[in-house]
C-alpha cells in the first residue's frame, strides 16, 4: 500500500489524501494488536485508514482512541465518521474542543468563512457528530494506555488554544498536529528536511508557540511527526528554524501594523513571506524550481498571510 509508511515501535504514516498525496498525514499507532489513531483529515480519508488497517492486520474494533490534535478541519473533519466506523474507540480531544465535536455545525461556520462555503463543502462534506459519553477531555500531564503503552497529552498552544501534542513515551517521539510546523517530504534535499510554522487561520499566538516547541525539546524526543507531513528528526536543528521563523514571520506582520486588516493587508504579507520563503530555498539549497515550491507552498502561505493578519487585530485590541 504506497499510502502506507512504516517507521518503527508501531508507527505508521497514512496518506490521509487531503487536497492531495503527502500533505496531510493520519498516524497509525500499533501496539499488542490494539490501535489508536492520530488526527483524521476529512471523510474521505476514513477508506485509506481501513485499508491500512487491513495491510496491517488489524481490524476496526482494534482502535481504541481517536487521538485530535486540535478541531481545525484537515486535522479532525473526519472525526464523526472515525468514530461510527471504530465502535470501540474513544475521542480524545482538547477541553476547549469537546463540545464542538458534540454540535460540529460552528466548526463548519468557521471553516466556510476560510474557504467559502462551496469549497468547504467539497473539502469536508457534512460534518457528523460524536457522542459526548465517547469523547475524552485531553487535559495536560493526561496519560492512556494502549495495551500499556503510556501515551501522555500535553497542552501545546500558539497553532490554536484548543492544541494538544501526544508524547509516545515507547518511542520517545510527538505527535504534533500542527504546533511543530509543516515539513513537506518533497523539499527534502538528501533526506535532510526543511521546516515552517504554522501560523493560520485565527489563533497564533507567538509566544506560546515558542514556549510550546521549547517544552517538547525538553522531553529531548527522537523524532516529531507532523500532520504536515509525517516523520521528521534532527529535532534540536528544526526547532532551532522554527524559533527563528516564528519570529521572522512576526516581523514581517509587524511591518504591516499600521495598515487597517484586510484582504490588502493580508496580499502584502504574503509577498513578503514569499520572499522569506526563497531565503529558505536558497538555505537548505531546494533542488526544485522556484515555481514547483511556489505551488507546493501555496495554500500555506496564504493561510499564514491570513493568520499574521490576524494576529495583528489581536495585538491592537489588547493594546
Amino acid at each position: 500500500m504506497e499510502s502506507l509508511k512504516a517507521f518503527g515501535h508501531g508507527i505508521y504514516a497514512v496518506d490521509s489524501g487531503y487536497t492531495g498525496p503527502d500533505v496531510a498525514a493520519i498516524h497509525l499507532i500499533e501496539e499488542a494488536g490494539r490501535a489508536a489513531l492520530v488526527d483524521t483529515g476529512n471523510n474521505e480519508s476514513l477508506q485509506h485508514v481501513l485499508e491500512a488497517l487491513a495491510v496491517t492486520g488489524l481490524s476496526a474494533e482494534a482502535v481504541d482512541y481517536v487521538l485530535l490534535t486540535h478541531i481545525h478541519l484537515d486535522h479532525a473533519g473526519g472525526a464523526g465518521s472515525f468514530m461510527r466506523a471504530f465502535p470501540n474507540a474513544r475521542l480524545v480531544v482538547h477541553p476547549r474542543g469537546a463540545r464542538h465535536m458534540v454540535e460540529p455545525s460552528r466548526l463548519f461556520a468557521g471553516v466556510s468563512a476560510v474557504y467559502g462555503p462551496e469549497r468547504a463543502v467539497e473539502l469536508y462534506g457534512e460534518l457528523l457528530p460524536v457522542p459526548v459519553e465517547r469523547i475524552i477531555e485531553a487535559t495536560d500531564g493526561l496519560e492512556l494506555s494502549l495495551a500499556g503503552r503510556v501515551i501522555r497529552v500535553f497542552d501545546t498552544p500558539g497553532h490554536a488554544r484548543h492544541h494538544v501534542c501526544y508524547f509516545d513515551t515507547r518511542s520517545r517521539s510527538f505527535f504534533t498536529g500542527d504546533t511543530f510546523g509543516f515539513s513537506y517530504r518533497t523539499l527534502d534535499v538528501g533526506g535532510r528536511p526543511s521546516i515552517f510554522p504554522t501560523t493560520s487561520p485565527v489563533q497564533f499566538e507567538p509566544d506560546a508557540m515558542h514556549a510550546s516547541i521549547a517544552r517538547m525539546e525538553a522531553e529531548q524526543p527522537r523524532a516529531m511527526y507532523l500532520t504536515h507531513y509525517a516523520q521528521v528528526t534532527e529535532v534540536t536543528r528544526l526547532a532551532a528554524d522554527l524559533h527563528r521563523l516564528i519570529d521572522a514571520h512576526v516581523m514581517i506582520a509587524e511591518r504591516y501594523v499600521a495598515l487597517p486588516a484586510g484582504a490588502e493587508r493580508a496580499r502584502r504579507i504574503a509577498a513578503d513571506l514569499w520572499g522569506l520563503v526563497g531565503d529558505e530555498a536558497v538555505r537548505n539549497g531546494w533542488t526544485v524550481g522556484e515555481s514547483e515550491w511556489r505551488r507546493i507552498l501555496a495554500v500555506d502561505v496564504q493561510l499564514n498571510a491570513q493568520g499574521l493578519d490576524v494576529w495583528l487585530d489581536s495585538q491592537a485590541r489588547t493594546a
